[in-house]
């Protein structure tokens, strides 16, 4: 029905857009069709000037019939509202309904993907998958991740250290997974490894259902250093030691941390046996400048505090006499 529905806008709007070019109507035309065809068809819903001029413009955004019938059709009319709002490239807006046809993603959930730029950060992170893994698992597991991660929704600032962020994306685990992407698994946070007898602790250890692999996660709360990677191919071993099953493809490790050199990565990461990929995370941004500026200071606002009447006071009006 959606699919039939889908195809039903994309005529419409097809109509409407060949009609304006060929004879050359104007956009009140629009007006006068929505009310004829709610005349025609009073019980079909869908028919208000604001969706007609939707169709027309999903049909401009989608000139071939073939991709609308293969893929496009395959999502909601109100996904593809959403896109033709928010996205203005084609190639784009193909990866969003890819995404979203492969993910299951509801309309909200589309709408903050797109807003948090998922198009320009799947696939971006540092990696060494194309000589630690074989393909096409190396492939798969380069597109698991991104570059940068937005971790906007824990509303830390930018001072916050490791641990702050360890469990303040403990505390919105929901969200945390929704930004790693489908398929992650939690397995635990300080996941202990008793190594020759001493005790190691992993940040954070998931386990990806489609690469059928463990994936541990180092979060540093400064800039890359080469020496994270030694400690994360340490990690790797031990995992892929005690934890990975016969049928389970090598552990990959991801580096969390808040800037990267890419030259540095790329030194670092060259000789790397294991598999590992090095992202940036990113925290609640500060206040811009001109808008602190116009928030009162700390000290204004225990001034105005100081000076305020205390609850109780017989010059503000109110008595315990009073029965409030």
């Amino acid at each position: 029905m959606n699919r039939e529905l889908v195809l039903l806008y994309w005529s419409i709007g097809r109509e409407i857009l060949t009609r304006q070019q060929a004879q050359g109507w104007g956009a009140k035309v629009i007006d006068s069709l929505a009310h004829d065809l709610r005349r025609e068809f009073p019980e079909m819903q869908g028919l208000s000037p604001r969706n007609l001029k939707y169709m027309r413009a999903f049909a401009e955004a989608w000139p071939d019939e073939a991709i609308v019938q293969q893929l496009v059709a395959q999502i909601p009319w109100g996904h593809n509202v959403r896109l033709l709002d928010h996205v203005k490239s084609l190639e784009e807006r193909r990866w969003y309904v890819a995404q979203t046809i492969a993910n299951g993603w509801s309309r909200n959930v589309l709408v903050l993907q797109i807003e948090s730029g998922l198009y320009r950060r799947q696939g971006r992170a540092l990696t060494n998958f194309n000589r630690a893994l074989p393909p096409p698992q190396s492939d798969l597991a380069q597109q698991v991740l991104k570059d940068p991660y937005n971790f906007d929704f824990l509303t830390l600032s930018a001072e916050a250290k490791e641990r702050d962020v360890e469990r303040a994306l403990l505390d919105h685990i929901r969200q945390f997974l929704l930004e790693l992407g489908v398929g992650f698994a939690f397995v635990g946070s300080q996941y202990p490894l008793e190594v020759a007898g001493q005790d190691f602790r992993l940040d954070l250890l998931f386990y990806h259902l489609r690469l059928r692999a463990f994936i541990v996660v180092d979060l540093k709360a400064g800039p890359f250093k080469p020496e994270y990677a030694g400690k994360m191919n340490f990690y790797l071993s031990a995992v892929d030691d005690r934890l990975k099953h016969p049928t389970d493809h090598p552990s990959i490790g991801l580096i969390l941390c808040k800037a990267k050199d890419q030259i540095i990565v790329e030194y670092a990461l060259r000789d790397t046996a294991k598999p590992m990929g090095i992202a940036e995370f990113r925290l609640f941004e500060k206040l811009p400048a001109r808008l602190k500026r116009s928030l009162p200071t700390i000290e204004e606002l225990e001034e105005e505090l100081s000076a305020a009447p205390e609850v109780g006071d017989q010059s503000s009006g109110s008595s315990s006499d009073s029965g409030t």
